[in-house]
């Protein structure tokens, strides 16, 4: 009985032990710096967003942040490899729109569904806005209206098959009554290239996050004829609402940036994070850069973002299917 008692008391106090490695790890995530993937290349509103979150969070989260481009297929190459790295915090998603929401609608044979990934929060929504050549025939939006209307035919360019910038025209055409076949799409990998094939005068015209080309406006590079959001955004407060020019269905157009991680990541994990993103809210250089690219600044929980995405996701399936744009 003595040696079952001895048995006994060794495996507790092993098990004991063994069991504190674990609630240290789990208090002191994390230990080494954080790999935040954008899936789309230099210069859009993943990269931009993932490299603001590098600069600003590091003092709340501990330890350094890198951000990097992981390109191809629309976002999907990005945000796979992050569903499939190891639950552990050190591989994250600068989550987008189009990415998580958009693809995921259009083309069901993807490698993910919507709501596979592991939502951290949602930190900002992105004000889209038609915009074309600062050297462009169309003046205003009365302009380009009377075009497409007319059944003209005009090239746009996106950060890819299934991206906001993409299923925007659609929405666009479907909402102003035009034949969206008149349309030519022309894919680019990321929102930069995009952009810069409006300033390149290579496409008439694209449906961009304001905060990717806001800077193109400012230098006078691009036009922007409509802003998606309810009320006219500070930086461009000449250019018209969609309700202003007559077509409010053009608001179900908005972007946002979120953090996710793979499935699976544990609580405290999130948890971490959820307090990081409460913090930044806060934090007035990264609410000034953020701001003053036309972002709205918006930190939502778990949750919340959860609810959000799915609503719109839920807006976006259906119209694809009735427009018999989905991928099956």
């Amino acid at each position: 009985m003595k040696w079952i008692k001895a048995a006994a008391g060794f495996l507790c106090a092993a098990m004991m032990v063994a069991l504190i490695p674990l609630s240290a790890t789990a208090e002191d995530y994390p230990k080494r710096p954080v790999t935040i993937v954008a899936p789309y290349g230099p210069g859009g509103a993943s990269d931009l967003s993932a490299r603001m979150l590098a600069g600003a969070a590091p003092k709340y989260l501990g330890q350094p942040i890198l951000a990097v481009n992981k390109t191809g297929a629309a976002g999907v190459v990005g945000s796979n490899f992050v569903k499939n790295s190891a639950p552990d915090g050190y591989t994250l998603l600068s989550a987008r729109v189009g990415s998580q929401m958009g693809v995921p609608a259009m083309n069901k044979t993807i490698p993910y569904k919507w709501d596979e990934f592991t939502m951290i929060g949602l930190i900002e929504i992105n004000p889209f806005v038609l915009v074309v050549n600062a050297n462009s025939e169309y003046k205003t939006f009365a302009d380009f209206e009377k075009k497409i209307k007319a059944g003209g035919e005009l090239t746009y360019s996106s950060a890819g098959v299934g991206t906001l910038l993409h299923i925007a025209a659609a929405v666009m055409s479907n909402s102003m009554g035009a034949d969206f076949q008149k349309l030519t799409h022309v894919p680019f990998k990321g929102g930069g290239k995009a952009r810069a094939a409006v300033v390149a005068g290579q496409v008439d015209f694209s449906f961009q996050n304001l905060s990717a080309v806001a800077g193109a406006i400012e230098a006078n590079q691009l036009r922007a004829l409509v802003v998606t959001t309810t009320d006219r955004q500070q930086i461009i407060k000449d250019v018209p609402t969609a309700k202003e020019v007559g077509y409010p269905d053009l608001e179900k157009i908005i972007g946002w940036s979120a953090v996710y991680g793979p499935p699976g990541l544990p609580k405290n994990i999130v948890d971490k994070w959820v307090d990081v993103l409460n913090n930044m809210k806060k934090d007035r250089a990264w609410n000034r850069m953020t701001k003053g690219l036309g972002n709205i600044v918006t930190i939502m929980s778990p949750d919340e973002t959860k609810s959000y995405v799915g609503a719109q996701y839920k807006i976006f399936d259906d119209t694809l299917k009735k427009l018999g744009m989905r991928i099956e």
